[in-house]
């Protein structure tokens, strides 16, 4: 029997089609010894060895795994290309108390990698200049204009997150040096800067390339305090600065491995100091009255900090994480706060008519896309991430304003999305764009728009393999209601945080009954389930009703069913619950 001809394995709890059309794949068999293994040989319990066994963690590597230091797992900066270079202009700057500028992405990356500076400046008792460019005005990245303007009035310029792409920007800074910190794929030829740190240079070996660019720019403040060390110069504290290092790290989606893992471990254990008064304001404006998470970075402060560059004022998330006072913080977390708001409203308007068009395109192809009239550039990045939660594709939103189209795209594990959009641009199907292999921008005229997304399909294609779909959902073990208790939450914790590349554990819970299901918030579902006469549980669906999830739950009720999801600590009235953040739901007979 050839492999064309092989009958499709079975589904887990034999679900070969769920309520969102999908197969669930039950564990591994081999991980599944090798779990039983490490169980064995460490005595840890099988749930927590079974995220060790699907890592790849040998026995003799567990306990630093689950205990990451940031020494062990910290690079050497000068593996980066340009970095002693970079590092020696900044140490002269600084010695010589020269005027700096930092010029910034206005996401979370962007402010998180300007603050890391700002703040370090500060320590050594020097301000420099911050300027981040306006969404609408003036676009991405650094343009001629204000290079030339910044340039006229500082001898050293930092472009963080930003300006690998940039030749003729950095071109027209004439009379100041300009170093790149960035993390964006590179071109052939790289722009004319005195350095360019950047782990996705074209020239680089990408053993770095999981690094945002605040990783790149905390490297490079760890190079500079090393010259500074060997100078016998004073040298600011550089791991109170890791509560930035992992709030972008989180929000841009990198993956959580190797040290990306320590700088967020670390970061999350120096943000419940309550150190930086900008995230202070910004956590307590969120709500959030308990230890910070990982999650809590990547859906509650990161949000309010995109909400600035998004649609409001561009350089408020990076003021308010550099931001040492207390009143001024409060002041402006209030005001990203309510941008958030406005964000989301704007976003839903814009959400409903892009499903709609990639639910009438359907899904042949390898890319979900959608564009219309008057949709601001500030959210279609957004929409683009809730398009691949529903489709399981790398989606592309594009808003035009009469010929001129701005878009943004969100894509999956192993589609380099940054990339195809850069071959795009030198083949001469849009005008501009890149990114890195997750998230992307572009900019294109009416009449590229259909010729465009259609190269982009093919791009994204798997060679041989047909279009990317989310046909497969998997499970990673079983678990009972009764189980859900917060020990197991807090067992398989020690192995994150988990996120990009780290995915959170997924369990199905076999043949419970649903006792109740309803609409609540924004199009979110809420269960309640269980088994026999033992407790009750609940559940919850974040936008489950804009795919039609919610409604085919909701039909199921008095039924039983097999849930699939993560499993989440819910802290409410005074009382810690265990709730399932439910991805998928089938028939008994499924």
């Amino acid at each position: 029997m050839t492999a064309d001809t092989a009958p499709e394995l079975p589904g887990f709890l034999g679900v070969a089609t769920s309520l969102t059309g999908r197969r669930w794949v039950g564990p591994d068999p081999a991980q599944e010894r090798a779990a039983e293994a490490l169980a064995q040989t460490t005595g840890l319990d099988l749930a927590l060895c079974g995220v060790l066994a699907r890592r790849g963690v040998p026995g003799p590597e567990v306990a630093a795994f689950l205990d990451p230091k940031l020494r062990d797992l910290l690079p050497d900066p000068r593996d980066l290309k340009d970095m002693t270079h970079a590092a020696d202009r900044i140490c002269a700057a600084l010695d010589a108390r020269q005027r700096i500028a930092v010029f910034a992405d206005y996401d979370v990356d962007g402010g998180a990698s300007a603050a890391l500076l700002l703040r370090y400046l500060r320590a050594l008792g020097m301000a420099a200049t911050l300027y981040v460019p306006d969404r609408i005005d003036e676009g991405y990245g650094p343009n001629a204009p204000a290079m030339a303007h910044l340039a006229a009035s500082h001898d050293l310029i930092l472009c963080v997150d930003c300006g690998t792409l940039s030749h003729d920007a950095i071109a027209a800074a004439e009379g100041a040096d300009v170093i790149v910190l960035d993390h964006h794929l590179g071109g052939e030829t790289l722009p004319p800067a005195l350095a360019v740190v950047n782990p996705n240079r074209a020239d680089e070996a990408g053993a770095l390339g999981h690094l945002c660019a605040a990783g790149v720019v905390f490297l490079t403040l760890v190079e500079v305090n090393r010259q500074r060390r060997a100078a016998q110069a004073p040298c600011p504290d550089l791991m109170a600065l890791l509560d930035l290092v992992a709030l972008a790290t989180v929000a841009d989606v990198a993956p959580l491995t190797g040290v990306n893992r320590a700088f967020v471990r670390s970061g999350l254990q120096v943000m419940h100091r309550r150190g930086n008064a900008g995230i202070v304001a910004l956590a307590d404006v969120a709500g959030l009255d308990r230890e910070p998470t990982a999650r809590h970075l990547g859906f509650a402060l990161g949000p309010r900090i995109n909400a600035g560059g998004r649609i409001g004022q561009a350089d408020l998330g990076a003021r308010l994480l550099a931001c040492d006072d207390r009143d001024q913080a409060a002041e402006i977390a209030a005001r990203l706060d309510a941008e958030n708001t406005r964000r989301r409203e704007m976003e839903a308007a814009v959400r409903e008519a892009a499903l709609a068009q990639a639910e009438a395109r359907g899904s042949d192809g390898a890319l979900s896309w959608a564009a219309g009239d008057g949709w601001h550039p500030g959210v279609v990045g957004i929409v683009a991430a809730r398009l691949v939660e529903v489709t399981g594709q790398p989606a592309v939103v594009i808003g035009f304003d009469g010929d001129a189209g701005k878009g943004s795209g969100r894509s999956v594990a192993g589609a380099d999305l940054g990339a195809a959009v850069q071959r795009l641009v030198r083949e001469g199907l849009i005008a501009k764009g890149g990114g890195h292999p997750m998230a992307a921008g572009l900019s294109l005229s009416r009449s590229q728009l259909i010729p465009a997304m259609a190269r982009l399909s093919e791009l994204l294609a798997i060679p041989g393999g047909g279009p990317r779909t989310a046909k497969d959902l998997r499970i990673d073990g079983v678990v009972l209601p009764g189980a859900m208790q917060p020990d197991i939450v807090t067992r398989l914790d020690r192995a994150g945080p988990y996120g990009q590349g780290a995915p959170v554990p997924r369990f199905a819970l076999p043949g419970v009954m649903l006792y109740a299901a309803r609409q609540i918030g924004s199009g979110h579902l809420k269960i309640s389930f269980g088994e026999g006469g033992g407790p009750r549980r609940e559940g919850i669906a974040f936008g489950a009703y804009d795919r039609g999830f919610g409604q085919a739950v909701e039909a199921c009720v008095g039924r039983p069913l097999h849930l699939a999801g993560t499993l989440d600590l819910n802290h409410w009235n005074g009382r810690t619950n265990v709730q399932l953040r439910l991805d998928d739901a089938a028939l008994v007979d499924g």
